[in-house]
């Protein structure tokens, strides 16, 4: 199964609709940001935490690329 044929079963398990590509990709792109600049475990639980913040994800782009990298 592809990601993008898991990600619409997935959406229909839980009822949303599957985002389209631009937002994969700012999606995708948040996730980089978060797993590049500290342990690749931030970028699931920062994708989590801007999906329940109700702010745009043009916001928490910019939330996410203001934090500093690690070391």
């Amino acid at each position: 199964m592809t990601a993008p044929e898991w990600i619409e079963a997935f959406c229909e398990q839980i009822g949303v609709e599957a985002p389209d590509a631009a937002t994969t990709a700012q999606i995708l792109q948040i996730a980089s940001v978060a797993a590049h600049a500290s342990e690749r475990t931030a970028a699931p639980v920062a994708c989590y935490l801007a999906g329940s913040s109700g702010r745009t994800l043009d916001e928490i782009e910019r939330a996410a690329e203001s934090v500093p990298s690690e070391g």
